[in-house]
């Protein structure tokens, strides 16, 4: 079943990310994550693409795994900026031939030492959408950032890329982790403002441990607002707590954009199936 379509339903939806392996080694405990992940049936469970697209041939056979043995939908991501042209056309093909119909695309990290933009590799994110939508009928997922893309010059600006990417065919987009739902609030309106129309699935981030808030800090700039940092600096060195606080502090946000009518929330909850469970458990009387 193609994503879309659930998005468009007056429901809530609520979703979880898992990561494959580097390696065939650690195929079966992701395997295992993922399991317990499907048994909290959630709307769907996207696969993320590692940097170099490094892991590509597990991101396909774990999300053909979820949709049919599992009996979840999957998406798979796909990345460009670290694959020419025909190596990208590749993934998409086997993609197809397993039956996959949702695919999120993103232009991805550019490898380290790799000269970009070069001739035989998409430099944008739409223009991989636009060779998706030429390759199959497929629906196409993309990233939109609230806060605005860390190389983009301003948010306007940012906006108009994300329009290229509706334009180019995307059918829905997923925001990059906020902390400040007013944030996602604003943003709303402005993409709306701007004619963009497709459903926005809000991507939630419960931060477990501390070493999350210094990757998220470091790669995407992300606003910590100050009761947010008052329970990483309280609790940031007990790692049960953190846990603990952190679920609540994501659980809360969670609660707060769906009474404000946000029903597609992601759940950036990586291969942690006791964060997800918790989410979901805090949620049960709600979704």
């Amino acid at each position: 079943m193609k994503i879309i379509d659930r998005l468009l339903e007056d429901k809530i939806h609520i979703s979880f990310e898992v990561f494959p392996p580097k390696t065939d080694a650690g195929y079966e405990k992701v395997r295992s994550a993922t399991e317990q992940i499907a048994g909290l049936h959630p709307s769907y469970i996207s696969v993320t693409y590692g940097a170099g697209g490094g892991t590509s041939k597990n991101t396909a056979k774990i999300a053909s795994y979820i949709r049919d043995e599992l009996g979840v939908e999957s998406l798979a991501h796909l990345t460009c900026a670290s694959s020419t042209k025909a190596e990208v056309q590749t993934v998409i093909e086997n993609l197809k031939a397993l039956g996959i119909e949702n695919i999120l695309a993103l232009r991805g990290d550019i490898p380290e030492g790799m000269v970009f933009p070069s001739e035989d590799r998409y430099h944008y994110a739409y223009e991989l959408v636009e060779a998706i939508r030429r390759s199959g009928d497929f629906c196409i997922g993309a990233a939109c950032y609230p806060e605005g893309h860390v190389e983009s010059v301003n948010k306007t600006v940012d906006i108009g890329h994300l329009k290229e990417k509706v334009e180019a065919g995307c059918d829905f987009v997923t925001t990059q982790m906020f902390f400040d739902n007013n944030i996602l609030y604003n943003y709303l309106y402005r993409i709306r403002e701007k004619g963009i129309t497709v459903p926005v699935v809000a991507g939630i981030m419960p931060v477990t441990n501390i070493s999350q808030i210094k990757r998220i800090c470091s790669m995407s700039g992300t606003y910590l607002p100050a009761r947010f940092k008052a329970i990483v600096d309280r609790f940031g060195d007990n790692p049960a707590a953190m846990k603990q606080a952190g679920i609540a502090y994501a659980t809360e946000q969670i609660i707060d954009l769906i009474a404000n009518h946000v029903n597609g929330i992601h759940v950036y909850s990586m291969n942690k199936p006791d964060v997800a469970a918790q989410i979901k458990n805090n949620l049960s009387e709600i979704l």
